[in-house]
């Protein structure tokens, strides 16, 4: 039988995404890429924001079309969405079966069972069952996305996520070392750690695990020669942490530290449980011991109670501290959320887009300002694809997170490459091979 699925959201889905590809692979069953082939269709889903929650439900409009020409059409949903929503989910007529973040270990036993014509949600915790042996079939052959806590138990007033994905729980560090040990004996050069708060890792095991450990230790494993991970949350970003990134020459000289308001007031009803000015400290502090490190961020704008005031703190933080990146979302209500149930969301759309516009044209700016030092030098950089719209041509990224775009062949996919940068602009650099790196 042959298997299509379509995956919404962060990193941590596009990793569940693999573990499920690898088990139904395992058991025989086939992965394909057009729809209309499939005997199974999965939703792997996404409700951090409305509009991530509209595709799903777009997207059963499409399967609906297919599965009235093709009636044993099987289709399940996963993911955020199927927490959320469970049973209800069922009321669709297109939707088969659900089955929860932490059920994933058992997808073989639940198609058995939907394949028997039968039609429910499952949602028992397997995921401990879900370790470095576990099949997976990876979507890059060079570098692989390994979860190392699941979880989050902060309780952001305007964020879904603990209630899909529950408390934080660690993985046991020998076992993530000896799945990387693995990927790196399969030739992979590339590791990203994934966690709704990686920087969490390791609290519950209550071992002497963390993050840094963990980082320190991986580095160790001959063949890995770039560590990522996310996401951080800035109130547990260890000083230990700084240290052992600043003294490594392969943990990536970039993170993604989610301030979300410069506003005080904002943050203490988003319940971040830090201020701008802690904040703004510790970008200080990281920026004191690694130099050359790359800092991006989260903001939403238009939370409920968010004055004009309160946007332009937001706005003053960002144009003092010059974020590489700045992922900009306007905020939309999640139902069972402390922020939905409590506030009014009494900002009118057309304010939030106008706010959301006025950061991404200061962002924009920063951008083209920062990018311009890079004009004329040379950059390290992993090539990680082609370019599917302009043939001959792939891109890569450099160690602290700037993609770079140049002439090659796909042979180099996979390889280290060093770049002269020719044009800058506010997104991509461009740049011309000086030399490669051959893998022996």
């Amino acid at each position: 039988m042959k298997f299509h699925i379509k995956t919404f959201g962060c990193q941590m889905n596009m990793n569940d995404s693999e573990a499920i590809k690898g088990i139904l692979k395992l058991k025989g069953f086939t992965p394909v890429e057009d729809i209309t082939e499939a005997d199974i269709i999965i939703v792997n889903t996404c409700a951090v924001r409305k509009k991530a929650e509209d595709k799903f439900y777009g997207k059963l409009g499409e399967i609906n079309r297919v599965k009235k020409r093709k009636k044993n059409l099987v289709v399940g949903v996963c993911g955020c969405v199927a927490e959320k929503e469970k049973e209800k989910l069922l009321e669709n007529n297109v939707v088969d079966f659900v089955f929860g973040t932490r059920s994933i270990p058992r997808i073989d036993q639940i198609i058995d069972e939907a394949l028997k014509g039968k039609r429910f949600v499952y949602m028992e915790d397997h995921i401990e069952e879900l370790d470095g042996s576990f099949p997976r079939i990876r979507d890059s052959k060079h570098h692989a996305w390994v979860t190392i806590i699941y979880g989050c138990n902060k309780f952001c007033s305007y964020c879904i996520v603990p209630y899909t994905r529950g408390r934080e729980k660690s993985r046991p560090m020998p076992d993530i070392l000896k799945e990387v040990s693995s990927l790196a004996s399969q030739g992979y050069i590339e590791i990203t750690f994934l966690g709704q708060n990686v920087d969490s890792y390791g609290k519950d095991l209550k071992d002497g695990s963390s993050l840094a450990k963990l980082l320190s230790e991986t580095e160790k494993i001959e063949g890995i020669e770039r560590l990522w991970f996310l996401t951080s949350y800035p109130k547990d970003f260890s000083d230990e942490l700084i240290e052992v990134i600043a003294r490594s020459n392969k943990i990536a000289r970039s993170i993604h530290l989610p301030v979300q308001s410069g506003s005080n007031k904002i943050l203490k009803l988003m319940n971040r449980g830090y201020t701008k000015e802690f904040f703004v400290e510790l970008i200080q502090k990281i920026r004191k011991a690694i130099p050359d490190v790359s800092i991006s961020t989260d903001i939403i704008v238009g939370f409920p109670g968010e004055s004009e005031e309160d946007f332009y703190e937001t706005i003053e933080l960002v144009e003092n501290l010059r974020f590489e990146r700045v992922n900009l979302a306007v905020y939309s209500p999640r139902e069972g959320t402390y922020a939905a149930k409590h506030f009014i969301d009494e900002i009118a759309q057309s304010e939030k887009s106008r706010r959301l516009q006025k950061l991404l044209e200061l962002q924009k700016r920063i951008n083209r300002d920062i990018n311009k030092e890079y004009l004329n030098k040379e950059v390290e950089v992993i090539v990680e694809n082609t370019l599917e719209k302009t043939p001959g041509f792939l891109y890569g990224r450099t160690i602290n997170n700037k993609i770079v775009i140049f002439e090659g062949s796909r042979e180099l996919i996979g390889q280290k490459v060093h770049i002269k940068i020719c044009r800058t602009t506010a997104g991509p650099l461009y740049g011309e091979i000086t030399k490669q790196e051959v893998k022996v």
